[in-house]
């Protein structure tokens, strides 16, 4: 089969050549092929059919089934298995047990039976782009089943004659053979115990069968054996029996009531339970080479773009070093701003890989959807340029939310941004707020979970996108523009906002139709704060009067420039490298006017518990939080606005010390 796939006219399929598939594709159909287990795949909208050699054998008398829909190779069962692919392709995976089928195979209709399990595929965002069919055929098995469930209806007329034709069915029978009292004492067992459980008959004869079965399977046996005693037939009712080794045998039970006794004959399927164990095990596995293909992706997108800034830096600080040497200091601005250039550049990507894996540093608070989109009007605007027609729109009633102010502007003109350029000829553009109630229940964790939303819609009428692109549009350094033209990080990071915000962003596009971006933003029911008044310039940038700054922070090199920035600016600043330290130098009796802490901090006292402390002393001291990367865990929220603020790592010393000024000159 593998040669099979190589030769296919792949290109003539909607799966296109070979060399143009995605990586998941690629990589589901070399574990398939790889496999001896039974293997069907089943990939895209249209269900595409790959398959192994293994799975050959359940084609048997049907023409060629590569690469055909899998609606057309089984569409004698369409019918009955397709709610069943539909939930797969929907995230559900099922396991089904001799599921009955009339197939079409060499030229006529057979009762057939399968075990298989129907289970999704997802790409390395979590996209289901198709499903995996692990399958074993178990038709033989069921007519055994079915002969061995005739043979106890018929056991209990045999035994009451003593016939000898009953006496050698009960002899030579594979499958294990059991009369027992109501009360289950066992008088009765055929030589099957031996060969397939180890047990004679003096063995058993007069003990209690509860003896023999596995103590975590004496509930399900108690209630599957109530239809006995109401008189009814048994079947299909599996347990593990005790070998005389000790270990432990799956049997499956078929057992019929008489006046004063039950019997029962019994099917060794430890192999099948094993095979099934071995169905999960390789789709394990399937699902962790997609996680690697996706880390591959992320780090080697990452290396890329680091590198690339990394030498920009280093270059630009090994020629500031050579002109310095030479004495041509004129020339040095230019090295400087290379430099920072770059490094603002590094900090937008971290900045952007941190807000897609929603680890991004946050400040939330209650937002007003409506005043929000009414202040981005004009940016927006000004933005997409006279060919485009914008329209922002805001119900009256539409419910505020609790989120990042600064990040939901970013995120929504990000994607005002994307919507412009898929308009390159012009177009209408729609900004839309509205409330939404989410009643059904969430299947899968990436479904919204139910509760009140508000739905941001940013809906364009530019050229949308085609299935395979929307299965990527918030992956990590994917993106359709030319080259050098995008970083394929900007739809990530929005992504990784919402969810860190605790909603949920849903696309609707189809190509030549537009496109529409819905952000689903969990509703604020708390209290809704004042805001804080807006500084002017002159009061920012009035000077220091020597007021008194701690500092803490336990990375050196960082402590020691920002302590020399604000020292330079006019204040006068105490240093401490750790929680227990900086603490000290607050309840010292020092009047302190700003406490600057990094939140990560060593010897036991993290800048959220230093600042809950100096808080308890004196409830109005200012806070400024500096940090690179806050977990989700970290206590962060609810911060008092009005003497705290929250500075995000890397930042620039004119930034710090503009941010300081404004909240020492706030009242």
């Amino acid at each position: 089969m593998s040669e099979k796939v190589r030769c296919h006219d792949w290109a003539g399929t909607p799966l296109g050549p070979i060399h143009s598939w995605p990586a998941v594709l690629r990589i589901a159909v070399d574990m398939l092929l790889a496999s001896r287990f039974p293997g069907c795949l089943a990939w895209g909208a249209e269900r595409i059919m790959f398959y192994n050699d293994a799975f050959k054998p359940l084609l048997q008398g049907k023409p060629q089934a590569l690469g055909l829909p899998l609606s057309t190779v089984w569409s004698e069962v369409w019918d009955d298995i397709e709610p069943i692919v539909t939930r797969a392709f929907e995230g559900e995976a099922t396991f089904i047990e001799d599921f009955p089928l009339v197939i079409q195979r060499n030229g006529r209709a057979e009762q057939a039976y399968f075990t298989f399990c129907y289970s999704p595929v997802r790409d390395e965002h979590g996209t289901i782009v198709g499903m995996l069919d692990t399958v074993i055929e178990t038709t033989a098995t069921l007519q055994a089943r079915d002969k061995a469930e005739q043979a106890a209806e018929g056991f209990e007329r045999e035994a009451m004659a003593r016939t000898a034709e009953r006496n050698r069915f009960w002899d030579l029978s594979s499958d294990i053979m059991l009369v027992a009292s109501r009360r289950l004492e066992i008088t009765a067992i055929n030589p099957a115990w031996s060969r397939v459980l180890g047990w004679s008959a003096e063995d058993l004869v007069g003990r209690h069968a509860i003896d023999l079965i596995h103590p975590d399977d004496h509930e399900a046996v108690a209630v599957a054996m109530v239809p006995l005693y109401r008189g009814e037939r048994l079947h299909d009712m599996t347990c593990r029996l005790r070998h005389r080794d000790g270990s432990y045998r799956w049997i499956a039970w078929a057992a019929v009531p008489a006046e004063d006794s039950f019997h029962s004959v019994g099917r060794d399927v430890t192999e099948e339970r094993e095979r099934a164990l071995l169905l999960q095990q390789v789709e394990e596995q399937l699902r962790h080479s997609l996680k690697m293909e996706a880390v591959g992706q992320l780090t080697g997108g990452l290396a890329h773009d680091f590198n690339n800034l990394l030498t920009g830096i280093s270059a630009s600080l090994e020629l500031l070093r050579q002109r310095v040497e030479q004495g041509r200091i004129g020339e040095l601005k230019r090295y400087i701003d290379a430099a920072q250039g770059a490094s603002a550049r590094a900090a937008t990507l971290t900045h952007r890989l941190l807000a897609f894996s929603r680890r991004q540093t946050l400040a939330p608070r209650a937002v007003e959807p409506k005043a929000l989109i009414a202040d981005l009007e004009d940016l927006v605007r000004q933005t997409l340029g006279p060919s485009i027609e914008f329209s922002a729109q805001s119900d009256d009633d539409v419910w505020w939310v609790r989120v990042d102010a600064n990040q939901l502007e970013s995120a929504l003109l990000n994607l005002c941004i994307n919507a412009r350029d898929a308009m390159p000829g012009g177009g209408s553009l729609w900004l839309r707020a509205r409330n939404h109630h989410q009643f059904a229940r969430a299947r899968t964790e990436n479904d919204l979970q139910p509760g009140q939303y508000v739905c941001l819609s940013v809906t364009d009428s530019g050229t949308g996108m085609d299935p395979q692109t929307i299965a990527r549009v918030f992956d990590p350094f994917f993106t359709t523009k030319p080259l050098g033209q995008g970083t394929g990080l900007g739809l990530s990071m929005v992504y990784g906002f919402v969810r860190q915000s605790g909603g949920q962003i849903r696309v609707d596009s189809s190509l030549g139709q537009g496109t529409a971006m819905h952000l689903f933003l969990p509703r604020h029911t708390g209290e809704i704060g004042a805001t804080l008044p807006v500084l002017t310039g002159a009061l920012i940038d009035t000077e220091a009067t020597g007021e008194t700054i701690v500092l803490i922070d336990d990375e050196g090199t960082l402590r020691q420039m920002v302590g020399e920035a604000l020292r330079e600016k006019g204040y006068r600043v105490l240093e401490a490298a750790n929680g227990v330290e900086g603490l000290s130098l607050v309840q010292g009796g020092l009047k302190a006017d700003l406490l600057i802490t990094d939140i990560g901090l060593p010897g036991g006292l993290d800048g959220r518990q230093v600042a809950d402390a100096a808080w308890a002393m004196e409830p109005g001291l200012k806070v400024l939080f500096i940090t690179g990367y806050v977990d989700q865990t970290a206590a962060m929220d609810e911060l008092p606005e009005a003497v705290a603020h929250v500075l995000t790592k890397p930042f620039s010393l004119d930034h710090l010390t503009h941010t300081v000024r404004s909240m020492l000159v706030r009242r």
